[in-house]
């Protein structure tokens, strides 16, 4: 791991997405809670929250942090996608930008366990960080997409 015992703490804030494609229209219902395995968004909140909390057991050079605040949100893009959000905070020496990947990737993930049975070709794309803030690079931005 890198020694950041030296660097200040500062609040720092990450924010990133997953999206999860559908082989057919039936985000509406799932969003709705009519999926195979129940409310999929409070289930896949949940997880990945916890997943976000326990980011430095599943990524080996990742730091232990204690978050102050995680939040998922997932939207509709569409008939066929659903795009999880997840936001990261804390106040340490290090960024919570794999905090909030983690969480992203793991919510997509429980989506998918919940939903498989109406179709094994669910997929998960882009996984990617969105913004960050805090610390000595300040604040950094995705460009959006052409």
């Amino acid at each position: 791991m890198v020694d950041v015992g030296a660097k200040v703490s500062t609040e720092r804030r990450a924010t990133a997405r997953a999206t999860v494609l559908f082989p057919k229209p039936v985000v509406a219902a799932l969003l709705a809670g009519r999926g195979p395995k129940g409310a999929i968004t409070e289930v896949a909140r949940a997880a990945g929250i916890l997943a976000a909390k326990r980011t430095s057991e599943l990524v080996p050079m990742c730091h232990p942090l204690a978050l102050t605040h995680v939040e998922l949100d997932f939207r509709a893009r569409g008939s066929k996608r659903i795009e999880v959000t997840c936001t990261t905070a804390c106040v340490g020496p290090t960024g919570v930008e794999m905090e909030a990947l983690v969480g992203a990737s793991v919510a997509a993930l429980t989506i998918y366990d919940m939903t498989k049975a109406l179709d094994h070709g669910i997929t998960i794309e882009r996984v990617e960080l969105l913004e960050k803030r805090g610390g000595k690079s300040g604040v950094w931005r995705r460009r959006s997409r052409s």
